[in-house]
């Protein structure tokens, strides 16, 4: 058995074994950190969990190696996405072992970065990474126009509304709190408008809003239809071959 093929290649028959094994560790480790979260769990039970969760970094941190060693790159693998998710994988185990410090136990939280592992080991997660790619230029363009939103509907919601409520427009940065509900289309509203100027403008921006909110899942969609394409294309093309 060629390790390195396996550590690497998705697509052959170890492979993909390795793949699914680690998806299987990875959701039992979050859901035995979920186990341990419960206030009332046995000494026993806690003590059966922090095998696993020992278990579990001796894997992944075999595994984390592994690639390390076999990455064309290392310094590449070290500092890229997936190279950053697989330490903080592990990380959080090794700098509060053997230390009972709280300062240090915060480090625990980064246990649920496991679940970003998924997306090295599930082709649909890959499709989205790829679709998220392609289509980067138009969602940076996307996010720069729907922070200049932000601003204009929050100035323009300070205007309407700061006499009819001084306290809850105060300025505009206490409006933004506001523009980031309704241009979502959340609408949670604990601020709204009073006056039939800020009543008007906030239908303006609602209907903004809508539009704000299928933009992006379109392009996603769209790069996503790509993606899946030419992933077929691949396959059938080394079929053929």
């Amino acid at each position: 058995m060629n390790l390195r093929q396996t550590i690497t290649n998705i697509d052959s028959r170890n492979g993909r074994r390795f793949d699914i094994f680690i998806q299987v560790l990875i959701i039992l480790s979050l859901i035995a950190y979920s186990i341990e979260t419960l206030p009332d769990l046995d000494t026993q039970t806690r003590q059966y969990l922090w095998y696993f969760e020992v278990v579990c970094v001796v894997i992944f941190t075999i595994e984390y190696i592994l690639r390390l060693i076999f990455a064309k790159k290392p310094l590449g693998y070290v500092f890229s996405f997936y190279g950053i998710i697989d330490l903080l994988a592990i990380l959080p185990f090794y700098l509060s072992f053997g230390v009972d410090l709280r300062s240090v136990r915060i480090f625990r939280i980064f246990r649920v970065f496991r679940i970003l592992k998924l997306a090295r080991y599930n082709t649909a997660m890959m499709h989205f990474r790829n679709a998220a790619l392609a289509a980067r230029e138009e969602i940076i363009l996307f996010i720069i126009i729907t922070l200049i939103l932000l601003f204009l509907s929050a100035f323009g919601i300070y205007y309407f509304e700061h006499d009819a409520q001084p306290e809850k427009f105060a300025s505009v940065f206490h409006s933004l709190w506001w523009s980031i509900a309704t241009l979502t289309t959340v609408g949670y509203g604990d601020i709204y408008p009073v006056t039939m100027g800020g009543k008007i403008f906030t239908f303006c921006i609602l209907i903004i809003g809508l539009g704000i909110v299928t933009v992006p899942a379109g392009i996603v969609a769209s790069a996503l239809s790509v993606s899946i394409k030419n992933r077929s294309e691949k396959s059938s093309d080394e079929k053929e071959l």
